[in-house]
């Protein structure tokens, strides 16, 4: 049941509620990697990576590492190593068949964010790969982005949802159980919230690279 009924159809439609974006913010937009986006990369330990597979099918996707971990090769281009993770490669799968994705960089404390926009190729390059090693273990692939645009975005949503605020936080008994999560959507057979939890906690100890 589609519970949506009274939605805007077109472009027209949304600039005639919205309005238009101010000079700042039209012209705030580059397309190459200048020195304050390469230094706020550089600060940046954690971003978030949305693809979409050729038929639309979308999927947003966190990486993340010590500050720095994403290395900018020059002003159109960085690579990000590819983590151990659960080898689901939703992202990767998406860029075989649909090279476009979008960036946002996060700095912890810091409101604003920066956005790139761009086109990505799966690299296994051995130099560059080897540039992104911890204790001697290299990423297997790396993906390479080609930049086609890059912008600050404002702080306006960090500030509304108090995120970097300690005093917003809820106590670690009052969060989600992500063991509780998986045993209730797997329904595998001989696994309970108990040996879920072990398993997550052998994967963020031991395999983190």
């Amino acid at each position: 049941m589609n519970r949506f009924h009274h939605v805007i159809k077109d472009e027209k439609q949304l600039r005639a509620l919205i309005g238009e974006p101010n000079k700042l913010v039209n012209n705030k937009v580059i397309d190459y990697l200048d020195d304050n986006c390469a230094k706020f990369i550089a600060q940046s330990p954690f971003l978030t990576m949305a693809t979409s597979d050729r038929q639309g099918f979308c999927d947003v996707s966190p990486r993340g590492d010590s500050p720095g971990f994403v290395k900018v090769l020059d002003e159109k281009s960085l690579i990000i190593p590819e983590r151990p993770g659960n080898k689901r490669t939703d992202s990767m799968h998406n860029l075989l068949s649909n090279p476009r994705l979008g960036l946002i960089f996060f700095i912890p404390g810091l409101g604003e964010t920066l956005r790139i926009n761009g086109k990505a190729t799966l690299v296994m390059d051995d130099e560059l790969l080897g540039q992104m090693a911890f204790k001697g273990k290299k990423p297997l692939i790396g993906i390479g982005v080609e930049v086609e645009e890059c912008f600050i975005h404002c702080a306006k949503a960090f500030k509304r949802s108090g995120l970097w605020n300690p005093d917003t936080w809820k106590r670690k008994e009052e969060l989600p159980s992500a063991a509780k999560m998986l045993v209730e959507h797997t329904k595998l057979p001989d696994m309970d919230e108990v040996n879920i939890k072990k398993r997550l906690d052998k994967s963020y100890n031991e395999r983190l690279y």
